[in-house]
């Protein structure tokens, strides 16, 4: 008897490392379908100044080993422990520019930690939910935003300018113009001011404006909300 209650104890173990095998293989496959789908929305709605596919090409890594890491450990207190200790020493020498990207890796880690704990059915539904939420709310404020933020750069020659001048012109058709920037050389100055404009049409009157009034002057428009990181 106390063979026959061994066998199968040993079966049952077989059985049961087979299935925690089969599982892990499934969240596996699932976690890197929703990772496409992450990677998707965020190139898609992501509105961060960093590059884009650097990033993207890194949140299947955080699923896959999230979901890898959680099956190993959930099972035994030890190996918890052990997570803990070997967290600790780890430094993390790359900050994160943007909350927005802060978001979606702590998604990542949220799918990966979900299907590491076998809630498959729950992790799915709530991912998808919460990137057609974000979806949404993405498309609502790109249509509720009716202006146009630039930085403008201004090259003159120091004795054809006023600074007042400038502005006064600049802010005859924009809604808001704030000095970010005024270097003066020996030969020319350099203006850069934020203005806030209700469409493009404006930067053809500014331009031309500017032209009108000050003998060459040389003009240039920076899309704020897409310019890159240096």
């Amino acid at each position: 008897m106390e063979q026959i209650d061994k066998l199968k104890e040993i079966a049952n173990a077989s059985l049961l490392s087979e299935l925690s095998l089969f599982a892990l293989v499934i969240n596996l496959c699932l976690g890197f379908i929703l990772s496409i789908m992450v990677m998707y929305h965020y190139r898609t709605f992501s509105s961060v100044l960093t590059n884009k596919s650097t990033i993207s090409r890194v949140l299947p890594f955080i699923i896959l080993t999230t979901v890898l890491v959680i099956s190993i450990v959930k099972s035994s207190l030890a190996l918890s422990l052990g997570l803990v200790g070997a967290l600790s020493i780890v430094r993390f020498r790359t900050p994160i520019k943007e909350p927005e990207e802060l978001a979606y890796l702590f998604l990542c880690i949220g799918i990966g930690l979900g299907l590491g704990a076998n809630q498959t059915i729950n992790t799915i539904i709530a991912t998808v939910l919460i990137l057609l939420f974000m979806a949404f709310m993405k498309k609502k404020m790109d249509v509720s935003i009716s202006t146009k933020d630039y930085f403008l750069s201004i090259d003159i020659d120091n004795e054809k300018h006023e600074l007042s001048n400038i502005i006064k012109v600049v802010s005859t058709y924009s809604k808001k113009v704030d000095l970010r920037k005024y270097q003066v050389t020996k030969e020319f100055s350099n203006i850069v001011l934020f203005i806030d404009i209700d469409d493009s049409s404006s930067l053809d009157r500014i331009t031309q404006k500017l032209k009108s009034e000050f003998d060459g002057i040389s003009v240039s428009f920076i899309d704020q909300s897409n310019m890159p990181i240096i």
